[in-house]
Order: structure tokens, then sequence, then C-alpha cells
């Protein structure tokens, strides 16, 4: 039997947008595979939001904020209310949440993310700000409440790291991790490596869509910093803030620099790493064999050594918010499976 999971999305961009038509295409694998199937009953962006008890089309929102229409311009329409009063009207079971980020305060999405949880609806986050702003309140929110709350696709896109380091390695130390988790870095690395300017290699990814509109989150390693914030509190219970990360960017390097190191046999990357208490993030001159040294353009890598489990090394090429989008869907179904599962245990008891 298929459990109906009436859900609110936050935020129609581009991951949104994605999520939407990964819902629409699998749709029929969803339902036979794991029992699940996602009603989309509340829809909401920066204009507003509307509500359909009976369910909005994932492909008609897709194409009708293609054709410009925003989630005021639709029936349902709800002028004048906040989005948090219309989950809860509408007897939301799951939000998606990922909304523009805001790592300051946490931003609209805290304010959702805040109140969903305490209502008992489960959250799965994309947008970074509200986990790294407030990591301990909305864990202990969401334990108060019985509410999942998820936020795997904020780190690396569809890498599971957490993922791993929460549900794999069983009784196991984290010793050192290192990664590689911001790719438009990485690509402006790559860039200026084949004698490109800084400007032309950020303008270039600018132009596809992929650097952040204030680049200084991607270049000075701010971007990376809050994804090592959000791993080693998730799986090494690190409990630390951004305060505690030593962060150097990138911006001050050249090609000449670049090309020098290449000459060498060496390749340079910002890395963010996690070893012995010491959190930072910084330009790193690598040898050629080093694994990290071999994640090339749009690629985000990470390496993790362990007491009992060895070394593990793991890659994704992600240039688009696909493998994003899949990673939220990825969590809502282990928030639901579990449920389900917790559910059965006491009907058997």
């Amino acid at each position: 039997m298929n459990v109906e999971i009436k859900t609110a999305i936050i935020g129609l961009g581009s991951v949104n947008r994605n999520l939407l038509t990964i819902l629409a295409q699998k749709r029929e694998r969803l339902a036979r595979d794991y029992g699940v199937k996602f009603k989309i009953v509340v829809i909401a962006d920066s204009s507003g939001v509307a509500c359909n008890a009976e369910g909005f089309d994932p492909s008609a929102i897709v194409s009708a904020k293609a054709s410009g229409r925003r989630a005021v311009d639709f029936d349902g329409a709800l002028p004048g209310q906040t989005t948090s009063k219309a989950i809860g009207d509408c007897a939301c079971d799951l939000v998606f949440e990922a909304s523009p980020v805001d790592l300051k305060t946490g931003g609209p999405g805290l304010v959702v993310a805040r109140e969903a949880l305490s209502q008992g609806v489960s959250v799965v986050l994309a947008n970074k700000g509200p986990i790294v702003v407030a990591y301990n309140e909305l864990h202990k929110l969401a334990s108060e409440n019985h509410a999942g709350l998820k936020y795997s696709a904020t780190v690396c896109g569809g890498l599971p790291v957490l993922n791993i380091g929460q549900r794999d390695f069983i009784a196991a130390d984290i010793l050192k991790l290192r990664g590689i988790f911001n790719a438009t870095s990485n690509f402006i690395l790559d860039q200026m490596t084949e004698a490109n300017s800084y400007d032309d290699a950020l303008a270039e990814a600018q132009r596809r869509g992929i650097a952040e509109a204030d680049p200084s989150l991607d270049v000075e390693g701010w971007d990376s910093a809050n994804k090592l914030l959000i791993i080693v509190n998730s799986i090494m219970q690190a409990n630390i803030s951004l305060d505690d990360i030593s962060v150097t960017g990138m911006s001050h390097i050249t090609p000449d620099f670049l090309l020098s190191e290449k000459q060498k046999g060496n390749s340079v990357k910002l890395i963010a790493s996690a070893e012995n208490n010491r959190y930072s993030v910084s330009p790193v001159v690598l040898p050629a064999t080093d694994f990290l040294a071999q994640c090339q353009g749009w690629e985000m890598a990470v390496e993790m050594h362990t007491d009992i489990f060895g070394i593990h090394y793991y890659k994704l090429w992600e240039r688009e918010p696909i493998p994003t989008a899949a990673a939220m869907l990825r969590d809502a179904v282990h928030i639901f499976s579990a449920q389900r599962e917790i559910n059965v245990t006491r009907k058997k008891k």
C-alpha cells in the first residue's frame, strides 16, 4: 500500500524545478519500489504561496515557471498568507526547502524549517542556511516533535557524504577527512592552469549559471567552509561553529603559479580538511598522484580515513543541479521509509 505524502515545495529555482521533474518522471517507480506518492499541495516562491488540496501537477509547475508565472499566479494563491501557515493549514507531511541561501541569519528558509518541525512536519533541505545557522536547534525540534530532518543535498549535491558517514560507518571513528566541496572553485583553478585569467575563468563559471551571485562564497572558500561545518557536525560529532574553521581563499592565486606547479607534476586544489580537531579550507599543492589532485573540472570529492572501515574515496561530476535534486528525493524516501518501519513495529507490539 502506498503512503501519500502531502508535500510543500518551497523555492521554485533550478533545484526544486529539477526535483519536480524527477517526481513526475519517477512517479510509478517511487510507488512500485518504495511505496510512496508525493502529492504537491503547497508551492511557494518569493512572490508568495499557493495551496491546492487536490495536488498540483509537478510538470505543470515546471512549465508555468518556465513561462514566467509565479506562485501567486497559480489557482489556490493565498495573498498575504505566510508559507509557514499554509504548510499547517494544508496539512503537509513534508517540506522540500530550496529557497535562496542566507548564511548570516538563515533567511526565510530557517523560518519555514523551524515552524514546520515545530508542527511535526518533516523537512528536507537543499538550502545550507538553516542548518549552518541553527544546527542544534533544528535537530532538537525534529526530535521533540517526531519529525524527520535531512539535508544531504546541502553538501556536494548528489555525493552521499552524510549518508555514508551516518548510515554505513557503524561504531567507527572518522580520523581524518579531506575534500573538494565546491565544483566552481575547482573549475576555475583548472581553467587558470590552462593559462586563462582568474576573471575570465570566473566569468565563464557565472555564464554557465554555476557560480554563486556573490562569487566570494565560492572562491574565498566560504561555501566549502559551510559544507565542512555541516559534515563534521553531522558525522564527526564536532559541535563546532564557522569561527572554528580557518579559511583562506584562492583569489590571490595566479595562472603563472598554477602553471609552475603543473610543470613540477603538482596540482593546486581548494581543500577542506578535518583532523585532530583542526578544521580548515585553503589552497593546497598536491602531487599528481594524490586522489584529490585527480578531481577535475566540475567534480567534487571526499576522502575519509576511519579506524575500522579503512580509507574511503568518493568522487562526483556535477555541473547541473539534477543530482542535488535527486539527493532531496533520497532524503525524503529515507525519512518516510523509516517512519513506516516504526509504525509497522508498533502495530506488531
